[in-house]
């Protein structure tokens, strides 16, 4: 089983996709169009940061625990899906769950004791993981590390008018506090073998060599990790050569 993470607009969802296609294996996305919360909980970001800057030191986001309660019960049932298998992907893991409420906390966004409750109720859950998915961890974690430019970018491209930073401004700070945290996050994640693959060098979408690149850092992952067969990394690499021919 890989798990993919990464900061929002990294391409966690496309490398999922073509990784699914290449392996033949079956992936799970994060649902997000019918995430009624979503969008709210932006809302709730740009009221409260008003707030603050106006002198309410204790305004919070009203929706940033729900959303991560939210999150947190769909993550747990798509690994326990994914893990009840094998040869699955996810296109987001469990494990980086806890950066977005820690943030949100530090932010003011949410409180110490909702961030308390939220990290008991993670804990417990990951504590029951190996009996309900009968599996400890993932195999392999890639994550795709990108610039806040970058980033940027993707998601003015995908054009969700709630993640962009010329219609929220606050924005702006959420998103660079998000990449230190995820920064921080890949020194000390330790659940699994992980790989980091550099989202601002490969554009594994667009450019079919790059793509190439990236699918054979993760097959070569696989095969170290005993995971993949050198006869099955052959044929893939042949597969490649016809795409780039």
């Amino acid at each position: 089983m890989i798990t993919l993470s990464g900061i929002i607009g990294s391409g966690k969802s496309s490398l999922t996709e073509i990784l699914a296609q290449e392996l033949g294996t079956k992936a799970y996305y994060e649902p997000v169009k019918d995430n009624p919360v979503l969008p709210i909980f932006y809302k709730g970001n740009e009221i409260a940061a008003k707030k603050r800057a106006q002198g309410d030191k204790d305004a919070t986001n009203p929706y940033a625990y729900l959303l991560q309660t939210f999150f947190l019960n769909r993550r747990f049932a798509m690994i326990k899906a994914a893990m009840a298998e094998d040869n699955n992907i996810l296109d987001r893991s469990i494990y980086e769950d806890e950066i977005f409420m820690k943030m949100n906390t530090e932010m003011g966004n949410a409180t110490e004791v909702e961030y308390d409750i939220y990290k008991s109720l993670l804990n417990n859950m990951m504590e029951e993981l190996p009996f309900a998915a009968h599996k400890k961890s993932p195999d392999l974690m890639i994550t795709i590390k990108v610039s806040y430019e970058t980033m940027i970018k993707r998601i003015e491209k995908r054009g969700r008018d709630y993640e962009q930073i010329k219609t929220d401004p606050s924005l702006v700070d959420y998103y660079h506090r998000l990449l230190k945290h995820y920064d921080t996050w890949m020194k000390e994640y330790d659940a699994s073998p992980l790989l980091i693959i550099d989202g601002d060098k490969y554009d594994f979408v667009a450019n079919m060599a790059d793509r190439v690149t990236v699918l054979e850092q993760i097959e070569h992952k696989l095969v170290e990790l005993g995971n993949l067969s050198h006869d099955h990394l052959l044929n893939l690499k042949t597969k490649h050569s016809e795409l780039l021919a």
